[in-house]
């Protein structure tokens, strides 16, 4: 499965999940019409500000669906481009994981292969049509050189094995190109991440004192759903952040591993072809 398709599915997914929460969630009550009582006929009851309060605090939607769905413009803007960077992040984080998997499953096959005892024209002739993975690639690179300069009547060999290590130091760059692409979104989204949650918690909470001061009322009914708001924009961010820093990390060291280990597998095979080049020459 590719990036692209994996990175679709994950959103569909996402889509379907918040549309069936936003339906089982409630929908709100609206109180009947009650008369209207002249203020100086009763008594004011005690504790009935406080009853109020309360009522006005159940009535909040608290629910991830509903904090979204209460926010700010602003910080909806900020929700949504963090999960969608949340999914951006998964999508490469399941693609590089089964990418390196499958790369180290071939390079041991091929290793395993190559020290067999096969020999090198035989494997040359299996892989040159389609090196599969890194260490393939590598090989074929270096005999389809050994085979031109030998093949092609070349008069003097002094000047191969330095070709021969340029073309596969040119493969081991290419390869290790290709298993750092989309390294650089984990990076980015695990350091700007937080501080884009970040961004929507400030915003949040100033709307929060704003409706605070305009209201004139500062109990928990009136200041709760803001900074719960602002605060899940935080979390948010978090979530997005904090997987993406992790894996980057992971990933880079096995990039590092991978090279390291292509370099090897190209000394050794240079090694070899110097070898015969010298009996040659």
């Amino acid at each position: 499965m590719t990036l692209k398709k994996l990175l679709f599915a994950v959103v569909l997914l996402l889509a379907a999940s918040a549309s069936f929460a936003y339906a089982q969630t409630p929908a709100p009550t609206i109180a009947a019409p009650t008369a209207q009582v002249d203020a100086t006929a009763a008594p004011a009851v005690p504790g009935a500000q406080t009853a109020a309060t309360g009522v006005g605090m159940a009535s909040a939607d608290l629910s991830l669906i509903g904090l979204f769905l209460q926010a700010h413009l602003i910080v909806k803007f900020v929700m949504a481009g963090l999960v969608l960077a949340s999914v951006w992040v998964w999508a490469i984080i399941i693609d590089k994981t089964i990418l390196f998997q499958r790369m180290k499953r071939q390079m041991d096959r091929f290793e395993t292969t190559f020290w067999s005892g096969q020999s090198l024209e035989e494997l040359y002739r299996s892989l040159s049509s389609r090196p599969n993975h890194a260490m393939a690639a590598i090989f074929v690179a270096a005999m389809r050189e050994w085979k031109r300069s030998y093949e092609g009547g070349a008069r003097s060999f002094v000047g191969l094995t330095q070709r021969l290590d340029k073309v596969m130091n040119v493969t081991i760059a290419r390869e290790v190109e290709r298993l750092e692409s989309r390294l650089l979104v984990l990076a980015t989204v695990g350091s700007a991440g937080p501080f884009i949650g970040l961004f929507g918690t400030v915003w949040g909470i100033m709307t929060s004192f704003q409706s605070i001061a305009a209201s004139k009322n500062t109990s928990l009914a009136v200041v709760a759903p803001g900074i719960a708001e602002a605060l899940f924009a935080t979390a948010i961010g978090l979530i997005a952040a904090i997987p993406a820093t992790i894996f980057y990390n992971k990933f880079t060291s096995q990039v590092n591993r991978q090279a390291a280990r292509l370099e090897g597998f190209a000394d050794e095979f240079s090694a070899i072809l110097s070898r015969q080049i010298d009996e040659r020459g």
